[in-house]
């Protein structure tokens, strides 16, 4: 059996921060386990390197479940964004030691391929609805099947999702938060001519999908929902906060606009409500935040039971080891339904060589060894760690709002 003898936390910035986890076992084999968390990342840093790496060393890699249960339920302190972000690097790392030691890709251990590939979503965004809608037909004109669409709001300086560049967006962009302002009104006007719009310019055989990014009430949701509903889109994400996960009643019962939600849960309870109830058809939790590939398989089987599909969190936040882990995840999965996929810029993926590919609208992990994903750790030390945080949003009276 493979014995862990060294566990280290490496954080690289090539373009955003970026913390990786590094676990060796006593016959060479090594494993890597992503756990950035956006804004936070040396909080779950020193949570591994103080905390956890020590509980690791001389451990049977091949024990994944019993290492997942030891490191929830040992800290007596359960879940919280830096508790399971940290047991899923852990996690990640022994699957992908195991893969390797048997010689099989990832998604061969988790039962193997259900699909020929993971349909992925990419970002169409732009200033003005016009620039969003070509944004999308380049999207389109890639193969890609899924478009998600966001565009400026008249009156408002800033809006979420809208970046300096078509590709790549990074909204934690400075040393200290950004206030952004916020109206709720504006938004609510300037989301439906967007979708004609777009159903105008790229037809009704892509889907459609818009993040609100937890601004919104529930009420206000709705009124979202059924506005878009002769659009049908593919889903509206983070309609409103879901700590009140009752919010979602009120919503269901005015639209029948597919939900998404999930991108900040971290273990199955934070979602038990709305998939037992089935107020949400996709859940958004991810290998990283969610506690592993352990814990997501089975936030993702009790969503299969109340006909919830998936639709990982897969933006630059998150990085190529959780993309890769995702895409394992999702071709063996029953229900999955999309990826979201984000661009990561030339520096991430030379310092993350990864066997992972996009063809036709679709992705594949590949066929390497475990998680298919390398560390050049020469390079990474050429990218020091730089603070950063994201925004802050204000309602234009200067009352805080949802970010």
């Amino acid at each position: 059996m493979p014995r862990i003898v060294s566990a280290r936390v490496i954080v690289t910035c090539p373009g955003r921060n970026f913390v990786t986890l590094k676990v060796e076992c006593d016959d060479g084999t090594t494993g890597l386990g992503d756990a950035t968390l956006n804004g936070r990342e040396l909080a779950v840093a020193s949570y591994l390197e103080d905390h956890v790496v020590p509980c690791l060393i001389g451990r049977d890699a091949h024990r994944i479940e019993d290492i997942w249960q030891y490191l929830y339920k040992g800290a007596y302190w359960r879940r919280g964004p830096v508790t399971m972000s940290a047991i899923a690097a852990v996690d990640t790392a022994l699957w992908d030691i195991k893969g390797k030691i048997a010689g099989l890709p990832l998604h061969q251990l988790l039962g193997g391929a259900m699909r020929e590939g993971c349909m992925v979503y990419g970002h169409a965004n732009g200033a003005t609805i016009e620039d969003t809608i070509e944004a999308a037909l380049d999207y389109q004109r890639q193969g890609y099947r899924a478009i998600r669409l966001q565009s400026g709001v008249p009156g408002l300086a800033s809006t979420y999702g809208v970046s300096k560049d078509r590709y790549f967006y990074e909204p934690a962009d400075a040393d200290l938060p950004t206030e952004n302002m916020w109206s709720s009104e504006k938004y609510l006007r300037s989301v439906p001519p967007l979708f004609a719009a777009a159903r105008e310019a790229l037809g009704w055989d892509v889907h459609l999908l818009h993040d609100v990014h937890h601004r919104l009430t529930p009420i206000e949701a709705a009124r979202l929902g059924k506005d878009l509903e002769p659009y049908r889109p593919f889903w509206i994400e983070d309609s409103t906060p879901a700590e009140n996960q009752a919010n979602f009643r009120l919503i269901r019962q005015h639209t029948t606009t597919p939900l998404a939600v999930g991108e900040v849960f971290n273990a199955i309870w934070d979602c038990k409500t709305l998939i037992e109830e089935q107020l949400i058809d996709y859940i958004r939790a991810t290998v990283v935040h969610a506690g592993g590939i352990t814990h997501l398989r089975r936030i993702a089987a009790f969503a299969d039971l109340h006909n919830v599909r998936t639709g990982c969190h897969g933006a630059t936040d998150l990085s190529p080891v959780t993309m890769a882990a995702a895409l394992h995840f999702g071709l063996s999965v029953p229900n999955f339904g999309v990826q979201e996929y984000m661009r990561h810029t030339d520096d991430t993926d030379a310092v993350f060589p990864h066997a992972y590919s996009f063809e036709a609208g679709l992705m594949h992990p590949g066929d390497a060894p475990g998680l298919g994903v390398d560390l050049d750790e020469d390079r990474a030390a050429t990218f020091p760690y730089k603070r950063a945080y994201l925004p802050v949003n204000r309602r234009e009276d200067g009352t805080m709002h949802d970010w």
